[in-house]
């Protein structure tokens, strides 16, 4: 594991000796006509643009997108933004013992637990089919991939075991709301929130970079999870059609509006609770991490979000307050 200070938290005129990936490795030349690099390099933390003016032929022959390299610069300030000066870099060799998985975040709640927590939630349902089902998704490569999977590529959740730790979150809102409203078909909601995300196994690849596979550009994770639940249940012998009908449904309006890719918008009461409980989930996480990529930047606002139509308020540092998955930024 390695073991630096993560870029997010480098301001502006410290030294920087860094293990980070070259995300973005551009050979350009100045207004002089001087070649000069322009790349884009990211640590667990942050992706920051970064320029290096001496020796730009030779290194670019040397390094391509989605190296690992060892960075010797100094962080400064351009435009208001950070910007990393390099004054050395190479690719990275055995001998640095530095791998991918060193730069993908992970979240700070412990797998273990939440695997028992996902498995209490399956052993709590008492539809015998709706049990059966979960058991037969929920296990064997199934469920390492779900285990380990982000929930999005960089708007909330995103880091190794994050769709877990999404899902469990719904699941727990969606359990509260059973507990107010009796109506509420509690085992068919709790079905529908497990499975609600299940195709994002199919749809991000995770093991170097956050990304979205072609499967998940062509079909989409709500598309997956639909098709892979029908033929799970399929295969269980006189699965009610109305049942099947109702949790399809709560997989496939989960995002609530067409115009926010879901298929179809919620037409039960259960699909209205799952779609408002993943809404409070994933806006909650994203905008945490929103404020805390701008922390320590000497302003009490974030920069305009788009995804959030507006900037958030940075509230001052408390000695009462805890951050949140933490480690994301420090394990």
């Amino acid at each position: 594991m390695l073991n630096q200070k993560d870029l997010i938290e480098i301001k502006a005129g410290e030294d920087i000796l860094h293990f980070l990936v070259a995300d973005k490795v551009e050979l350009k030349k100045a207004k002089s006509g001087k070649p000069y690099l322009n790349l884009e390099l990211r640590d667990r933390s942050s992706t920051i643009p970064a320029k290096m003016w001496d020796n730009a032929e030779e290194i670019f022959s040397k390094i391509n997108q989605g190296t690992i390299v060892k960075t010797a610069g100094k962080m400064e300030e351009f435009n208001g933004a950070p910007q990393i000066i390099i004054e050395k870099i190479r690719p990275v060799e055995a001998a640095d013992n530095v791998s991918f998985e060193d730069f993908l975040a992970k979240s700070s709640r412990d797998l273990t637990e939440m695997t028992d927590e996902l498995n209490g939630f399956i052993s709590s349902i008492k539809n015998l089919y709706l049990k059966k089902l979960l058991k037969s998704i929920f296990t064997g490569d199934n469920l390492k991939k779900f285990q380990r999977a982000p929930a999005g590529k960089g708007w909330h959740h995103a880091y190794i075991n994050g769709l877990l730790e999404h899902t469990l979150e719904i699941v727990k809102i969606c359990e509260l709301m059973c507990s107010f409203h009796k109506e509420l078909n509690r085992d068919l909601l709790i079905a529908g929130a497990l499975l609600h995300d299940f195709g994002k196994t199919e749809e991000l690849t995770y093991d170097t970079v956050f990304d979205y596979t072609n499967k998940g550009k062509l079909l989409g994770h709500i598309v997956i999870a639909a098709i892979e639940t029908e033929k799970a249940i399929d295969k269980i012998k006189d699965f009610p059609e109305e049942l099947k009908e109702q949790l399809l449904h709560l997989i496939l309006s989960h995002q609530g509006k067409l115009e926010f890719a879901s298929p179809v918008e919620p037409k039960t009461m259960e699909a209205i609770a799952l779609y408002q409980a993943d809404e409070l989930s994933a806006k909650t996480n994203a905008y945490i991490y929103a404020v805390l990529a701008e922390k320590n930047k000497g302003t009490n606002w974030t920069k305009y979000l788009p995804l959030a139509e507006t900037s958030l308020f940075i509230p001052k540092d408390d000695d009462n307050s805890e951050i949140p998955n933490k480690n994301l930024f420090d394990n």
